[in-house]
């Protein structure tokens, strides 16, 4: 199928999908999904075939009985035992193609299937990622403890190179999907699903849990953004440093509040007293595009809503409203802008 067919018929996939963001499968940018595409392009255009050939002969035996219809009228004499051996030929002819048909899909997606989900490489990036409802916890593995990044929501790698992923869940079953990348894969609990994902150019590709799993299934996004090797290092390394100390008062004050309010009973930011687990470490907050696992752009206005009532924009998470004078809320979002 030449580009620009294949560009046409991947927007209306994905404008019929409602999907925000690149999020395609038929887009693919990493040999997994363009594995998975390519089975997608063979199955198309072997049942769109079969679709083409059951059409014509529907309408060839519509035209054929008409004639025959007439001719009968004129000779009254039918010759049906011809006609009943030559139609049970074509019927069982069809049925063996159609069983064949199924086998080879059978085959071949069996095939692709194993090479898709191969063990990864032993010496790949590692990542734990942790479908939490409704939030994403990742980790990134290091022998080194004090080297060990922790992030929520969005996950980086560097292009051309594999990065192991290590799922699991506490809670219920969710699904691991980024379509631009990889195919789903469940989050079951009690379990460990370990599969690896590449991207083979730079680009944000936004993945979902793709099994519902409560209220907010909706609302659990995340974001793979695909790096240059250098640029991927570069942020691994910002990654591992401490909150940037408070530059001024009002900074100063926000982080008092946060480390002495209720923030710190679920959130942690290192080099601070705040340490619980229970939430998304904010160490890095500011650097993230989105906050709310992909519901609500990362902005100042965005962040003060989601801080004083969640509950509006995510019914049913577990974080409770926070209830602060103005004088306070603007020294905490300016705390949580440093936090880059």
């Amino acid at each position: 199928m030449s580009a620009k067919p294949r560009a046409a018929l991947a927007a209306l996939a994905l404008s019929l999908g409602g999907c925000e963001g690149p999020q395609n499968m038929l887009d693919s940018s990493g040999p997994q999904a363009d594995t998975i595409e390519g089975l997608w392009w063979v199955m198309l255009t072997v049942t769109s075939a079969v679709w083409f050939l059951v059409v014509a002969a529907m309408l060839v035996a519509i035209w054929r009985r008409r004639v025959r219809a007439e001719a009968l009228e004129l000779s009254g004499e039918p010759k049906p035992h011809r006609r009943e051996r030559s139609l049970g030929i074509a019927v069982a002819a069809s049925v063996g193609l159609t069983v064949a048909i199924l086998f080879a899909f059978t085959i071949y997606s069996f095939v692709l299937e194993r090479r898709v989900f191969a063990a990864p490489p032993k010496d790949a990036l590692e990542i734990q990622v942790t479908g939490h409802q409704w939030w994403w916890q990742v980790r990134y593995v290091h022998k080194d403890p004090s080297k060990i990044v922790e992030t929520a929501n969005e996950i980086h790698i560097p292009v051309g190179q594999k990065v192991t992923v290590r799922l699991s869940s506490p809670d219920v079953i969710h699904s691991f999907w980024v379509p631009n990348l990889h195919g789903k894969r469940d989050l079951i609990p009690g379990q460990e699903a370990i599969f690896w994902i590449e991207a083979d150019r730079p680009g944000s590709y936004r993945g979902q849990c793709a099994e519902f799993c409560g209220w907010q299934h909706a609302h659990m996004s995340f974001w793979v953004h695909a790096e240059e090797p250098e640029a991927f290092q570069a942020w691994l390394e910002q990654q591992r440093r401490p909150a940037p100390e408070p530059p001024d008062d009002l900074t100063r004050r926000g982080r008092d509040i946060f480390v002495t309010g209720p923030c710190a009973m679920c959130h942690a930011i290192s080099g601070t007293t705040a340490s619980a687990r229970f939430g998304p470490d904010l160490t890095h907050l500011a650097s993230r595009t989105t906050i709310a696992a992909g519901t609500l752009p990362n902005t100042r206005g965005h962040l003060a809503a989601w801080i004083a009532d969640p509950q509006s924009y995510k019914p049913g998470n577990r974080m409770p409203p926070t209830f602060l004078p103005p004088a306070d809320m603007q020294a905490l979002l300016a705390y949580l802008e440093t936090l880059r």
